[in-house]
């Protein structure tokens, strides 16, 4: 009698070669093969791979939380707002101006200035002192080639933060009685200036002033110009209006546009007295915000939470308060000589939330909406609507997060990072997956990673590195170099990192599977090791540790612990064999969590025997 000898059962295999991010949002049993439904603290390396994300160092520490950080072109030293104080950031931090707002802040450059909105008191810096603009605010003429009892052509509009204003008169040799175009001066303290014949202005007595009707009378008339039809009488006047300087003082967002795309005038928005509203200073000139120099943007229901520029045409978002179209979209030309700002379109669209979220990545803004992080393609912006979502992938547990109207976001090495509640959000600009199914207006998504215990208020890039500010008053640091051992922690302590694979269900999900042999490629360094894991039947189990496998000699990472006197630093591969049996499905985890360690994956492998139906 012959007897059959069975055939051994033939082994699947999955291999894991790419690592695009994770997958929070699908189903994490559909969870494509190259993501992962949970992974922490892990980040890109170059396309397609991934290890632990280095720590940071605090390097200042302050009383107060963090508001803000901005320099100044060419200066040695960086400023940082915290608290109510604002610092320059030599050896010892040195207290600049200590009565700002305690919020965020924000800056621009113009000439050699810097010009501060925190809220409260819109600020200048030198470089070396910082004060109130409207100490030093330009002084506008408003009227010229005006007869003493009045007329005469306009010229400046009134300067919302300066209450001065001048007029030229064309004397005519016989009035005493100068009339200004305002009444209700703050007092009778004019200054008055006469055009000299060598074409200098000298200041004038001889003349008293009735503050109520706005009249100078001098006790001898002025003579006639000695320059035939030149103005010769300047005055010099103060008339405060109540809750202009208001206007521009209680701004806390604002960005740098102007006419034809030019960045040569400044506008603010945030003023929570007047939500939709926006001002823009004149030319070059920050210190000059004529009072007809103004927008109404939509409703007074909803507020300006931010900027950005489209294809040289400035976008203002609005929050999800707008009935109508959140984002107005409008250009810059000139109208009779005047700058003028009409509006070019206006798109509907999930609204803006977070003031700090705005940024550039690969050329396009983004920006934090309620229904994820949104972009604005240049397509668009003659479009009505707008949908370009960019997380997908991690909005099944960003959008779960709270207080997002907190977040914070700056890019770094083609990198957006979104940081709320001690949570990093990371879009990776270099890696596209394309479209999903489920926002097929959308024309690409980026492989999005998520890292924790990043305590972030602001972001910011200095030197090459990033950097973020605390609510607690730190000042951290990021490190840069990846192949040093003290990269691999968070002031000093271990950053735990994780890959989780996705489901492996098979080519049958309904099969049985027995899971036999696992092997995993790891990155070399000086010092790294891993745990595996899997979850069978919903609990987590350590499978295999390998503590010291994955390391060269290197003299900067000296521990008799990891002594290893090998000098080969190529990819290290480990293997294990596995028991899980009968079972429908199974995920396994890589994860290191040591102190000074780094941890990078190159690849994975998985071999699987399946069997008969999956009875549970």
């Amino acid at each position: 009698m012959a007897f059959a000898i069975p055939e051994i059962p033939s082994r699947s295999v999955i291999k894991l070669t790419q690592f695009y991010g994770v997958d929070f949002t699908s189903n994490p049993f559909n969870v494509s093969v190259t993501q992962s439904p949970y992974a922490e603290n892990m980040i890109r390396s170059e396309p397609g791979k991934v290890r632990k994300r280095m720590g940071y160092e605090t390097m200042y520490k302050f009383t107060g939380r963090i508001n803000g950080h901005y320099a100044r072109k060419k200066d040695k030293y960086d400023l940082i707002h915290a608290g109510t104080g604002l610092y320059v950031m030599k050896d010892t931090p040195q207290l600049l101006y200590s009565e700002m707002n305690d919020a965020k802040s924000y800056a621009w450059q113009f000439g050699d200035n810097l010009y501060i909105v925190d809220g409260k008191k819109f600020l200048v810096y030198d470089g070396t002192t910082a004060k109130p603009v409207e100490d030093a605010a330009y002084i506008p003429t408003v009227t010229i080639a005006k007869a003493p009892n009045g007329g005469g052509k306009q010229y400046d509009a009134l300067n919302l933060l300066q209450p001065k204003f001048k007029e030229k008169f064309l004397a005519d040799g016989t009035s005493k009685e100068y009339h200004l175009s305002f009444s209700g001066l703050d007092d009778a303290n004019v200054t008055v200036r006469q055009l000299q014949g060598d074409g200098t202005w000298k200041e004038i007595s001889g003349f008293t002033c009735n503050a109520e009707k706005g009249i100078v009378s001098f006790t001898t008339a002025p003579g006639k110009s000695p320059v035939t039809g030149e103005d010769n009488i300047e005055i010099e006047a103060r008339r405060t209006v109540k809750g202009y300087r208001d206007r521009i003082n209680k701004c806390c967002i604002g960005v740098r546009f102007g006419v034809n795309g030019d960045v040569d005038r400044l506008f603010l928005s945030g003023n929570p007295d007047y939500i939709n509203y926006d001002w823009y200073s004149q030319k070059d000139d920050p210190t000059y915000f004529p009072d007809t120099g103004y927008s109404v943007l939509g409703t007074n229901k909803s507020a300006v939470v931010g900027y950005t520029i489209i294809e040289n045409r400035l976008a203002a978002h609005k929050d999800d308060y707008e009935p109508d179209r959140n984002i107005i979209l409008r250009s810059g030309n000139l109208v009779d000589s005047e700058a003028a700002f009409p509006i070019y379109n206006t798109m509907k669209g999930p609204g803006a939330i977070a003031r700090d979220s705005f940024a550039y990545l690969q050329n396009e803004p983004v920006f934090l909406t309620s229904a994820g992080i949104y972009a604005i393609a240049a397509s668009d912006i003659n479009a009505e609507r707008y949908s370009q979502d960019r997380s997908y992938y991690l909005n099944g547990r960003l959008l779960d997060e709270s207080n997002l109207s907190d977040a914070c976001a700056c890019v770094y090495n083609d990198m957006y990072w979104l940081c709320v509640n001690g949570h990093a959000y990371v879009l990776d600009g270099l890696q596209n997956l394309g479209l999903t199914k489920s926002e097929p207006y959308s024309n690409r998504q980026y492989v999005g990673f998520y890292c924790t215990n990043i305590p972030a208020r602001l972001l910011f890039v200095k030197d090459g590195a990033l950097w973020f500010g605390t609510n607690d008053g730190r000042v951290c640091r990021f490190f840069t170099d990846e192949t040093h051992y003290l990269s691999y922690s968070d002031d000093g302590k271990a950053i735990a990192a994780s890959w989780q694979t996705p489901y492996v269900s098979g080519s049958n999900f309904y099969k049985t599977k027995t899971f036999k042999h696992l092997a995993v490629q790891l990155v070399n360094s000086a010092s790294a090791g891993v745990q595996i894991s899997a979850i069978v039947k919903g609990e987590w189990k350590t499978i295999k540790e390998f503590l010291n496998g994955v390391s060269y000699f290197s003299y900067s990472r000296l521990s008799y612990s990891h002594l290893c006197y090998s000098n080969d630093t190529s990819p290290k591969t480990f293997h294990s064999k596995l028991r899980i049996k009968r079972v429908d499905k199974c995920s396994f985890r890589f994860e290191n969590d040591m102190l000074h360690e780094s941890f990078g994956i190159v690849q994975a492998s998985i071999e699987y025997v399946e069997g008969g139906n999956y009875k549970g």
